[in-house]
């Protein structure tokens, strides 16, 4: 079979460092005094191997609920005699001073610092213990890394200390960069305006790549201090002036140079600007002037750009500043600009608007650090998606995936990118899709769920998670998406439509798998969180699709479990039953539903007795007599009494109804059935109809499981001999299992203990059709 793209296995490196991160104190580490956690003596490991265990440390923390982060884990490395550690990328709040002044002896050469809001000027002060190394420092986002805590006590407390506001805090003016002689790269992106950006970089002889995303620059002229070394220049969101373009184009050896921006600007880019800018930076291979205002004179005449095929020759550029360059270059960023329209562009790769490929690029290149850009590029995403074709399905996926976990924390990105998830993973684009790349999606989608309870949010995720086969495809994280689905379940109050796919989706979930899955989600309280649904449903007098899926969704999870059976005796189930039953007489799919369930319970000799009441027993005989949706409601009223009086007459401790009578009632009602009928139910075990067939002490019930055995072989001969499995009807709302009862579960060795056991079905049927004969003189009606 072809692999599928993006099917890759993950390499035995990332595998390995992996478990050793899950499993620390079985590897590579102990528990030493108070419980400290210790790398153990005879372990030494070079930075290939270092680097990887603290960046990958770093995002599961970031993306893996299920991964416990370590109380110490950085002081792991703080021993440069048995760890080395060179190129370290950290990101978000978990990371604090301490952790960064743990491995303050290492000779870093990348330390790359994203959005790490919990560091302050402590932090600052250890970044000089690397000056000796450093080449490529990031502090993107830290911006109180450049504050000290104005007032503090000496002995503050570092959680006091991170506790305390910015507007609080005092700009850390004692630090510079004096000494950090080979740093070449930096990123000071959203660097307050309380700090002097031209004091601060003026130590720093040897820069190539300067990133001063969103930094004041009242007066640029310093920038020119570089201009015979500076390579990469970035000014995202900076206000451009005349003086700051005059001093970028002296910037001769430019390569790259980004004046994009995202907020609205007075500043106007002219023909005149993109000349000047082509012209002196002959060097240049990538330009981004996003989000500029662009005036028309910039631009051919539509008449004449549209002559011939899309090239990206400068000499047929629609652009007429980009008609001087030398080459096409290799990075033009154009989005949300109107020159993203034009036909012929002198660039190999082009952010923009205009198609699926601009789109694309936008989105892979402004994802990390430009979340409000990425955002934008994926609702445009979305719309392709919805309402044309995305003809790039796999980079689609991968981006969106990145993005999602990127920005856990925003908002705005989580909700796009889980509507675009939900177009890119419908049956359409299904057969393109490999098993690994689909179980990231559930990932980034489930990490969405955990992290907003905002109805759009959850609403795009659920109704992604309905695009995957299920339980299967999210078996792999199956406590995890049951326990957010009763957590979404939990409010009196939920949007109607996230409640109703939430319900849906937990009951397709209970509805094939094993046993232990169903008791293990019992005790998160799914049987409780159902029955409360059912109880408000109850109040507004409203039976609806939320209320059918709930009694469907308890028949499934008590199937064979009787511990789940009993939670539902426990939490007043039997109440409830009645009440729907007497609020909703002509609910037949609701009938159905409520008495399958109560087969299950019915199957429990322990919890018998408490069906055994004369209440319950002329609720179950009068239900002998309803026609409602065929005969699945008598069959199921039947079978729930069969069990009943399976335990014979010294069970049966009341006077009225009679036991004799109640037997007839239920034997007039077996010979009304069409053994011929179809039935909405799929077995997944036969074994509690079997128990009801070696008997003589009540003759209905063996009549019941010989009936129930011989319209399941017979109607159903070809599915039956295939383990018992067939198609399964959707009403156009996946409602996998709404119809359901007990269903056949994926497992492989039960079907083919079930295929062995057809084999002596019909001889079972046989006996116990001779036998029914002999005590009562009755037959099959054929």
């Amino acid at each position: 079979m072809e692999a599928k793209a993006g099917d890759n296995p993950d390499s035995l490196m990332a595998l390995t460092t992996a478990f050793c991160l899950r499993n620390l104190r079985r590897t590579m580490c102990y528990l030493g005094e108070r419980n400290k956690l210790c790398l153990r003596s005879d372990v030494f490991l070079p930075s290939e191997i270092c680097d990887k265990l603290v960046n990958t440390y770093t995002e599961l923390v970031h993306m893996d609920s299920n991964f416990e982060p370590q109380d110490g884990f950085f002081q792991l490395f703080s021993d440069p005699h048995s760890t080395r550690l060179t190129r370290v990328q950290l990101r978000e709040d978990f990371v604090r001073d301490r952790d960064l002044e743990a491995i303050g002896k290492q000779d870093l050469i990348e330390l790359h610092l994203t959005n790490c809001n919990n560091l302050s000027a402590h932090s600052l002060r250890t970044l000089t213990r690397f000056r000796q190394t450093l080449v490529s420092l990031s502090l993107f986002g830290c911006s109180r890394i450049f504050y000290r805590k104005g007032g503090a006590p000496l002995a503050c407390d570092e959680e006091e200390e991170e506790e305390r506001p910015a507007s609080k805090q005092a700009p850390e003016t004692d630090f510079s960069f004096q000494g950090f002689n080979r740093l070449r790269l930096l990123n000071l992106g959203g660097l307050p305006e309380e700090v002097d950006a031209e004091a601060l970089l003026k130590p720093l002889p040897a820069l190539t790549s300067l990133d001063l995303s969103g930094v004041p620059l009242p007066k640029a002229a310093f920038l020119a201090h570089w201009k015979e070394r500076l390579a990469s220049l970035v000014l995202y969101n900076v206000d451009l002036s005349e003086e700051l373009i005059n001093t970028v184009v002296e910037l001769g050896h430019l390569r790259h140079l980004d004046i994009s921006r995202e907020r609205n600007s007075k500043f106007k880019m002219t023909r005149k600007i993109l000349t000047a800018i082509v012209q002196g930076l002959v060097n240049l291979v990538s330009l981004d002037i996003s989000g500029h205002i662009m005036l028309d004179n910039c631009t051919v005449p539509h008449f004449e750009e549209a002559m011939g095929r899309p090239s990206i020759e400068p000499c047929k550029s629609s652009i007429y500043p980009f008609q001087e360059l030398k080459r096409p270059l290799q990075f033009l960023g154009l989005y949300n600009t109107t020159l993203c329209n034009v036909t012929h562009i002198p660039a190999y790769k082009v952010t923009g608007s205009k198609n699926e490929d601009q789109v694309l690029n936008a989105i892979e290149v402004y994802t990390e650090f430009r979340p409000e850009l990425a955002h934008r590029a994926i609702n445009q995403l979305f719309d392709i998606a919805r309402i044309q074709h995305c003809s790039q399905l796999l980079r689609a996926l991968q981006l969106v995936i990145a993005a999602l976990k990127c920005h856990k924390y925003d908002k705005s990105i989580q909700v796009t990118g889980s509507a675009a998830l939900f177009y890119l993973t419908n049956t359409e684009y299904r057969s393109d899709q490999s098993v690994r790349l689909r179980r990231q999606v559930i990932q980034v989608v489930l990490n969405g769920m955990e992290q907003y309870q905002e109805v759009t949010v959850q609403r795009n995720c659920c109704l992604t998670l309905c695009n995957f086969s299920i339980p299967e495809e999210l078996e792999f994280q199956y406590g995890r998406v049951n326990l957010l689905l009763l957590k979404i379940l939990e409010p009196a109050r939920q949007d109607e439509s996230i409640q109703r796919i939430a319900v849906h989706l937990c009951n397709a979930l209970v509805c094939q798998v094993d046993n232990h899955h169903k008791e293990a989600v019992g005790k998160m309280g799914f049987v409780k969180t159902m029955l409360n649904l059912i109880q408000k449903k109850l109040q507004d007098r409203m039976c609806d699709q939320v209320m059918e899926f709930s009694w469907s969704a308890l028949w499934n999870i008590t199937d064979e479990t009787p511990d789940n059976c009993q939670m539902f005796l426990n939490c007043k189930g039997m109440s409830l039953f009645l009440d729907c039953l007497k609020e909703f007489p002509d609910k037949q799919e609701l009938h159905r539903n409520m008495l399958g369930l109560l087969g299950n319970v019915a199957e429990v000799r322990a919890l018998r007795p408490q069906l055994l009441t004369p209440q319950f027993i002329s609720v179950f005989s009068n239900l002998l007599d309803s026609k409602a949706d065929g005969i699945e409601v008598s069959y199921n009223a039947c079978g729930v009494l069969s069990h009943i009086v399976f335990d014979g007459p010294d069970a049966w401790a009341m006077e009225e109804p009679l036991r004799d009578m109640v037997m007839d009632k239920m034997m007039d009602a077996i010979q009304s059935w069409d053994v011929t009928s179809r039935r909405n139910i799929n077995y997944r075990s036969f074994e509690p109809i079997l128990r009801l067939l070696p008997q003589s002490i009540a003759p209905v019930s063996q009549h019941w499981a010989t009936w129930a055995l011989f319209n399941l072989v017979s109607v159903y001969r070809e599915t039956t001999a295939n383990g018992g499995q067939r198609p399964t009807e959707d009403n156009g709302q996946r409602r996998t299992t709404a119809n359901g009862g007990r269903r056949q579960g994926s497992n492989t060795a039960r079907r083919t203990k079930r295929q062995n056991f057809i084999g002596t079905l019909h001889y079972l049927l046989t006996t116990s059709v001779n036998c029914l004969h002999q005590v009562t003189g009755q037959s099959l009606v054929m």
